[in-house]
């Protein structure tokens, strides 16, 4: 049994969540998921056993259990396990929403995963047992809506030449010059990465890396599941996914340069430093036969499956 429902926050909360997803699945073989980087933080609330973290993007944090976990941004891939059943919801947090909805700049959280309790206090478990308690996907929605919507009225808010700054980066997927950013915020380019990093976790270039592989990452995903992504470049290995091609498909080549890549090698590497494998392998443990990740599923906006 596999169940994936995506949908967007209450209007009002949209500044701070760019997006709610509900997963549960039953009865299939244990399995590896890696949480790749991506511009939102990660808020998880289980609904029945603890995520298990096997491996953090930072090395130096020792493996655990968590109920409510949230995580900040990061440039290297976390390792989730599971045992044959996972469930739970997890929120995309923008880094104004770690300001207004965890009290603290997304900057304290840069590469680190945490227990909701230690950020959120007592609110953490009034969370996870209002959605456990809550009988379908959008009564959990409406639960977190509820919720967040209080603490987003006493939030505090970031710069806002900062917040200019990524937004403006995330408009262009990653395509803005330092330079450019700092001349629309009047800052020098050094303090802008200062300020950036202290405020997000990431500087600007780091930033600008992460949302353009957020965009290829998905584009690749589009690629082979259309049945036309053979070869990637290097690495692809045994049991990649080889399809027959649309004669008007498009190819990895032509997706990195969508994407703002000098090349298609320029990907892959891309690819190895952030999700850790190539491209295809990444593809094959993600969505290979009965796309088995459930939780790592992108169902567009409103958008549910079950199988």
């Amino acid at each position: 049994m596999r169940e994936s429902v995506r949908r967007l926050p209450a209007p009002a909360l949209r500044p701070f969540v760019a997006w709610y997803s509900g997963y549960r699945q039953a009865g299939v073989p244990p399995a590896m998921h890696r949480g790749l980087p991506s511009p939102e933080l990660t808020l998880i609330v289980t609904l029945e056993d603890p995520l298990v973290i096997a491996a953090h993007p930072d090395p130096r944090q020792p493996a655990g259990e968590y109920d409510v976990l949230i995580g900040g941004l990061h440039t290297t891939p976390a390792l989730i396990t599971h045992e044959g059943r996972q469930a739970g919801v997890q929120l995309g947090l923008t880094p104004l929403g770690a300001r207004a909805l965890l009290g603290m700049p997304a900057g304290e959280l840069a590469a680190w995963d945490v227990h909701g309790a230690d950020v959120l206090g007592r609110f953490a478990a009034e969370l996870r047992d209002r959605v456990r308690a809550a009988a379908s996907w959008p009564a959990r929605f409406a639960v977190i809506d509820d919720l967040l919507a209080r603490r987003a009225e006493t939030g505090a808010s970031m710069r806002p030449e900062v917040s200019h700054a990524w937004h403006r980066l995330l408009a262009a997927r990653g395509a803005v010059p330092v330079s450019a950013l700092a001349e629309q915020t009047g800052w020098s380019a050094r303090h802008l990465t200062g300020q950036f990093r202290a405020e997000t976790g990431l500087t600007p270039k780091a930033a600008a890396r992460v949302m353009r592989f957020t965009v290829a990452r998905r584009q690749v995903q589009r690629l082979y599941t259309a049945g036309v992504g053979e070869g990637v470049g290097e690495g692809a290995g045994e049991g990649a996914p080889k399809p027959e091609r649309p004669a008007a498909a498009a190819t990895l080549a032509d997706l990195a340069a969508a994407c703002g890549y000098y090349d298609q090698a320029h990907l892959a590497r891309d690819f190895r430093d952030l999700a850790g494998c190539p491209p295809s392998v990444w593809f094959t443990e993600e969505f290979g036969p009965r796309f088995r990740n459930v939780q790592a599923t992108p169902a567009g906006r409103g958008e549910s499956s079950a199988a």
